[in-house]
């Protein structure tokens, strides 16, 4: 029976509580109570806190979309992190495509140009993706989890003092508007006629003042206590600055080396193509334009294929050809790249071994004729570097 009276009259005094700050707010919002304002430092660290908290949620759901495109994919990582559970390995799209040229490839036949380049082109694509999948761990590790753990853990803990703060600060006014009521009604009745039920409302109120002037000084002194408590917390938000600035810094580099990884693999993908080639080849690209060959340069070069960014592979035939393919001599030359024959009339290449290269009357102009001991046949003239 004694527990029940005190959770009833606890109960009762949580609700006056509660009334009592929603009565102070309401009138503080229509202009009819006055409201203590927070010093402008503690203002300004609040302003800060807010500021942080709504641009690190932005920067930390825009990287994840940056990290994974894909909405079902990121809902479906939200549901196991909820569940404490490790999300299942999913092959990504530059690994899915890899395996699909890797594939297709092998269909169509690793001897033939096509079917070389597109497993060059699929396992270059594999290694993407796995550079890929390490960015993206990286980043969740140095740069994700450290502003989901401010939002989630620090700022949570902002947010509830900052709540403890204000319902404070509207006990204080409350106690300040009460006292002034009393205070009112006691000058009121010390005004009237002096009579015994007049003297009584003077001793009534006179006591409502000082048990307000009591309520008073205890709500001040928990708002002090509160916004001491507030400050502290706010402060350390200089900290998390400092930390969010190392984190950026490893997911800066974090994307470097996964940029320099791409482009190295670009590279060396574009430079194993050169060889699979076949002569006066142009990419599929509205740019493409045949890039004029110098004379110093076309006096050393027999054929040779230069790629960029906006202009695509170009071959081209240089003069220096025409003259050797006049004469009836022989002349030696670098093969660069490697060169499968198609057939029995071709002579097989590999770079950067030097053969004996002769015109033939009648033959077609991008083909020499080529000598390797006892061996020869026809050669592709983009393959090869003229020798002095």
């Amino acid at each position: 029976m004694n527990i029940m009276d005190f959770n009833v009259k606890k109960l009762a005094a949580d609700a006056g509580t509660f009334l009592s700050r929603a009565v102070q707010f309401t009138e503080e919002k229509l202009g009819q109570a006055e409201k203590t304002e927070l010093d402008a430092h503690l203002e300004n660290l609040l302003s800060k806190a807010e500021c942080t908290k709504i641009w690190t949620e932005k920067i930390m759901k825009q990287t994840e979309v940056l990290l994974q495109p894909n909405p079902n994919a990121r809902i479906e990582e939200f549901v196991y992190e909820k569940l404490d559970r490790k999300a299942p390995s999913r092959i990504n799209n530059p690994e899915l495509l890899g395996q699909y040229m890797i594939d297709a490839g092998t269909e169509f036949g690793p001897g033939t140009a096509y079917g070389n380049a597109l497993i060059k082109c699929g396992e270059t694509q594999k290694r993407i993706g796995t550079a890929d999948r390490e960015l993206i761990q990286t980043s969740a590790l140095n740069f994700l989890t450290p502003l989901r753990n401010f939002i989630e853990g620090d700022y949570k803990t902002i947010a509830k003092e900052r709540k403890l703060l204000q319902n404070k600060r509207l006990d204080l006014d409350a106690a300040k508007t009460r006292l002034k009521k009393a205070k009112t009604a006691e000058t009121r009745a010390s005004q009237l006629n002096a009579t015994r039920l007049e003297g009584d409302n003077i001793m009534i109120w006179a006591e409502e003042v000082t048990k307000s002037e009591q309520e008073l000084r205890i709500t001040q002194s928990e708002f002090d206590r509160q916004a001491e408590i507030t400050r502290l917390l706010l402060e350390g938000i200089s900290s998390t600055h400092a930390h969010h600035l190392r984190c950026l810094n490893d997911f800066v580099e974090a994307q470097m080396t996964y940029y320099a990884q791409c482009y190295q693999y670009m590279l060396d993908l574009q430079k194993q193509l050169g060889r699979c080639f076949p002569s006066n080849y142009h990419c599929n690209n509205n740019q493409t334009s045949v890039a004029p060959i110098s004379s110093a340069a076309s006096s050393n070069v027999i054929g040779s294929s230069s790629l960029t960014p906006t202009s695509g592979l170009v071959i081209t035939t240089p003069s220096n050809l025409i003259d050797l393919k006049e004469c009836s001599g022989s002349r030696k030359a670098r093969v660069l790249y490697d060169y499968d024959a198609a057939n029995s009339s071709e002579l097989s290449l590999l770079a950067d071994e030097v053969i004996t290269v002769f015109s033939v009357i009648g033959m077609d102009s991008d083909w020499l004729m080529g000598e390797r001991g006892n061996q020869k046949g026809r050669v592709p003239i983009t393959y090869l570097e003229l020798l002095n």
